[in-house]
């Protein structure tokens, strides 16, 4: 695939997470509280699919690893909303299988793909542990809010999730200055933004 067609599907993954996060933005301002809509896990759900995909074109792994793990949690809060229920019963096992079946087809398709994701040249030892970190960090959030929303049995987003959006977002930034990788700085430029719109709103309703 060529290099626009790459960046063409990071770019709309970046413009559904952006859009994600601006729509439940909106909702909180009008609501004056944090809400979790319904098109926020389904918005997420698609654009962790497509920036997957985005990670392994770029023979990216930090992407690829930070979306495999929230991908299950965005079905999971789907399924607290009871809105997985409602997608077509041949689409949740394809839906579910689809990163496994990805890393599978990567790791066996010949060392050179394990060589370009692990052992990438325009990555560096250190920005490639930066990258790791600041995913871990970001994806550290979505574990909290999901054992936040199991204990509270309905879908969350606490003060806590907000508070390391923020953090691991700043790092990711850095990590995607140093990578010169625009569409990724693009979508979390974005989403700092809202993360600290979010930690305000909670602030004053408390």
């Amino acid at each position: 695939m060529s290099n626009w067609g790459i960046i063409g599907i990071g770019a709309l993954a970046q413009i559904l997470f952006s859009s994600r996060l601006l729509l439940q933005w909106i909702l909180s301002e009008k609501q004056k509280k944090v809400l979790t809509p319904v098109l926020f896990w389904e918005f997420s759900l698609l654009a962790s699919f497509l920036l997957f995909v985005y990670g392994y074109l770029r023979n990216d792994f930090v992407i690829m690893l930070g979306q495999t793990i929230t991908y299950y949690i965005y079905i999971r809060n789907m399924q607290l909303q009871r809105q997985w229920q409602k997608l077509a019963s041949i689409l949740r096992p394809l839906i579910y299988l689809f990163p496994v079946f990805i890393s599978i087809y990567g790791y066996n398709n010949a060392v050179n793909d394990r060589e370009n994701l692990f052992h990438n040249e325009n990555i560096p030892a250190w920005l490639f542990v930066l990258g790791i970190v600041s995913q871990m960090l970001f994806t550290c959030r979505f574990i909290y809010q999901w054992i936040y929303s199991e204990k509270k049995k309905e879908s969350h987003l606490p003060l806590g999730f907000w508070i390391i959006s923020l953090a691991g977002s700043f790092l990711i930034l850095v990590y995607a200055a140093f990578r010169k990788d625009i569409v990724l700085f693009a979508g979390q430029i974005t989403g700092f933004v809202v993360y600290f719109r979010n930690i305000v709103i909670i602030k004053k309703q408390a």
